[in-house]
């Protein structure tokens, strides 16, 4: 049975889609970067390790690591395996060999000065072999230690210290009586205990044989804490190196997506850009793009690190003790519950987030660009309040969210308190019962901190990552809109063999908005020639600009066919026919830059004659060359620094600079002076007597000379021919030109 995907897993397979692309192109680097945390993961992970050995093994043990001595004398060999079951008391003995030959390194020379040819050397190195040897040691110790006096018989975790250790020697150790009778079983005194008391007899063994215990202690100090530096220099190096490269990428891709976006913006036509407003779309390629950026840096640093990290700190924390693990099972469910019940009440307060921020946008731009709309009306207060109101929203809704991201801090600190306090209470008693030694007590806390750290980084992704994910399903929705104009297959796509003549023909067209019912231009006809000016009129409404922006496929028809020399513009490349196109809007819209930038814009290496001749034409060097900087005259944003008839002329000049085959003028005249208006057009007879001409206009007088006049109604053609023919055939016509001219001027 075949099954059709929801349109929610289809937005979530294009999101995936978006995420995989635009990290493909940094995949060696991402994977250089994970590689890097992994390692920075394993030395962190070793930090706590050697802190518990710095202080039960510096400290506590007196720098003894071994869990045997290495070295000791006859009489000590002789006097421990007295203690030992005969069949370890063998497999003790064979372990160490006579202190002869090369037996006897420059190391043990350096450690036991005073060893002899009748003393013993440890000659093994196999690790099982080594932990046997040292519990047997450890029983035997703890027997001496009971007989000897050294532990009280009546408190087994009572231990003194060997008189030996303030000046003592093992001599009078092996020639003591025994003052105490053994009155408990040696492996019921717990592990730790046995261990300190091995390396309390280890300790006299050594000083024995002219061994400085307290050199030992501090060279086991000095080499533990090297490591340490050196593992956190490493671990400082690992970080910056991947600080570099998560930087890198998420740069990239945060580069390559406002590109795409900006790109993707630039394809659309009139119908999807009424589908985003354009406060969205500036919202999308900025504010979305910077967090997506953000979450993909903090994902190659926490996100990757997080699992790894705790993962790895609870394996750690049950290795060094199984006795507090359900301290961390409770602490990891205490963590995940607050995470789920953040995530569950701010993941909807960030999708209402952008579209607030997307609503303060649209209000911020319409007030900037009505500014003078507004002032004129005396609508400031209104304006403020509608802004105060869009900025209220935002303001309210980040609060809650701020709030609950507040509360969840204090919440971590607390179990993070509780936690520590907890190891410490219940670490202390095992310590005190022998238990655990302190080292491994402060290790197994450090690693239950890392547990957390990485629980509260993944509570901070999950505030994060669904924060980005609204933003990349934004940022995802322009890159897959579908364009309604949009090129034919390669193979399919025809192309002009020269420069086009200019012939425009359309045939039969009707159009109709998208989602709208009734078409607003219904069988329009007609051919515009090369060398004549074709112009369009009617009421407002009546169709002229859609009319228009149909040729350049701002809009594709409905229904008919529009040609250029014969080719339907449907079969050419958008970029092959609105380069034969020459646009002057009804709206004169200029880049900032200078004159010269802006003219230049359909034709980039046009010279300063060209830009001097097409300035001429359109009756602009009054204001161009008045200026002393003439075409470097700076041009602000939007051209606000100029009025709206100059800005009509530069416009104009443009096209004229591009010197297409064909010329589309919107109502491009309407902000100019009659006189202006009069000398324009009688300039453009001359420079555009080969081109084919449409002109869209509301003045009879801008129009009166064309060779073809098309007049519309209800987006209809009622009229068509002559200025003198439609005065007599066209009432529609005859209606707006009495309206607008006299008498003599309309003969």
């Amino acid at each position: 049975m075949e099954t059709r995907s929801t349109p929610g897993i289809k937005k979530e397979v294009i999101l995936l889609k978006l995420i995989l692309k635009y990290f493909k192109p940094f995949l060696p680097m991402a994977i250089i970067s994970i590689a890097l945390l992994f390692a920075q993961n394993l030395l962190d992970l070793q930090l706590p390790r050697y802190m518990g050995d710095m202080v039960d093994t510096g400290i506590m043990r007196g720098g003894i690591e071994e869990p045997v001595p290495r070295a000791m004398s006859d009489d000590a060999m002789d006097f421990l395996v007295a203690y030992m079951p005969a069949s370890i008391a063998q497999e003790f003995t064979a372990a160490y060999a006579s202190a002869t030959g090369s037996v006897v390194t420059p190391a043990i020379k350096k450690d036991f000065p005073s060893i002899s040819a009748n003393d013993y050397v440890l000659a093994v190195t196999d690790t099982a072999q080594l932990a046997r040897l040292g519990a047997a040691y450890s029983l035997a110790s703890v027997e001496i230690s009971a007989r000897y006096g050294v532990i009280d018989t009546t408190d087994p975790n009572n231990i003194s210290k060997l008189e030996t250790e303030n000046g003592g020697s093992a001599a009078t150790l092996y020639s003591s009586p025994m003052s105490t009778p053994l009155s408990f079983v040696p492996s019921e005194v717990p592990p730790t205990m046995q261990m300190e008391i091995g390396t309390t007899l280890t300790r006299l063994f050594y000083r024995e044989l002219g061994a400085s215990n307290i050199k030992i202690q501090q060279n086991t100090i000095f080499r533990i804490g090297l490591t340490m530096l050196a593992i956190t220099l490493g671990g400082m190096i690992i970080t910056i190196g991947n600080g570099f490269l998560s930087a890198r990428i998420s740069t990239g891709i945060g580069r390559n997506l406002r590109r795409d976006v900006f790109a993707k913006v630039q394809t659309y036509s009139p119908a999807e850009f009424d589908h985003f407003s354009t406060a969205t779309l500036i919202t999308r390629s900025t504010n979305d793009v910077s967090r997506v950026q953000m979450v993909a840096m903090m994902a190659l640093r926490m996100m990757l690190s997080a699992p790894i990290m705790g993962v790895s700190g609870v394996v750690r924390a049950l290795e060094t003790s199984k006795n507090l693990s359900w301290i961390i099972a409770v602490t990891v469910i205490l963590l995940l519950g607050m995470q789920f019940f953040m995530f569950s009440k701010v993941l909807p307060k960030f999708q209402i987030m952008q579209k607030l921020t997307d609503k303060l946008n649209l209000v911020t731009r319409e007030s900037l660009t009505g500014m003078l709309v507004i002032r004129a009306f005396g609508n400031e207060a209104r304006e403020i309040a509608r802004f105060d109101e869009a900025n209220a929203n935002i303001k309210n809704t980040n609060l809650y969210v701020q709030r609950m991201m507040t509360l969840m801090q204090p919440l971590m600190g607390l179990v993070n308190g509780l936690t520590s306090l907890t190891i410490l209470f219940l670490g202390a008693r095992l310590v005190d019962r022998g238990s655990l030694e302190v080292g491994k007590m402060m290790a197994f806390s450090q690693y239950v901190m890392m547990t957390v750290q990485a629980f509260t980084m993944i509570g901070m992704m999950f505030i994060m990552i669904p924060q980005s994910l609204v933003s990349a399903r934004r940022i995802a929705e322009v890159l897959d809109k579908n364009t309604e104009i949009t090129d034919k297959p390669a193979n399919e796509i025809k192309t002009l063999t020269r420069r086009a003549t200019g012939e425009v023909i359309f045939d039969n067209v009707s159009f109709k908005y998208p989602n709208a019912e009734e078409c607003v231009l219904e069988n329009i006809s007609f051919v515009a020639k090369p060398g004549e000016m074709t112009a369009f009129i009617g009421s407002t409404g009546s169709g002229k600009s859609t009319l228009i922006n149909l040729l350049p496929r701002f809009y594709d028809v409905t229904e008919g066919q529009i040609s250029l020399d014969g080719v339907d513009i449907r079969d050419l490349s958008v970029v092959e026919l609105r380069d034969n196109l020459g646009y002057v809007p009804q709206k004169g819209v200029l880049f900032s830059g200078d004159i010269a930038s802006n003219l230049s814009f359909g034709k980039e290496d046009a010279t300063d004659e060209e830009f001097r001749e097409a300035i001429k034409v359109a009756q602009g060097e009054a204001f161009v060359f008045a200026d002393k900087d003439g075409l470097a005259t700076e041009i602000a944003q939007g051209g606000d620094n100029v009025s709206g008839g100059q800005r009509q002329r530069l416009s104009i000049a443009r096209a004229l600079v591009k010197n297409p085959p064909v010329y589309i003028f919107d109502d491009s005249f309407s902000a100019l002076d009659y006189k202006t208006d009069a000398a324009l057009r009688r300039a453009l007879r001359g420079y555009t007597n080969n081109a084919t001409t449409l002109v869209v206009a509301q003045r009879i007088s801008t129009i009166m000379y064309a060779q073809q006049i098309i007049v519309l109604d209800a987006g209809k053609i009622v009229g068509k021919g002559t200025h003198a023919e439609l005065l007599q055939s066209c009432e529609a016509y005859r209606e707006i030109a009495e309206s607008q001219l006299s008498k003599e001027e309309l003969v």
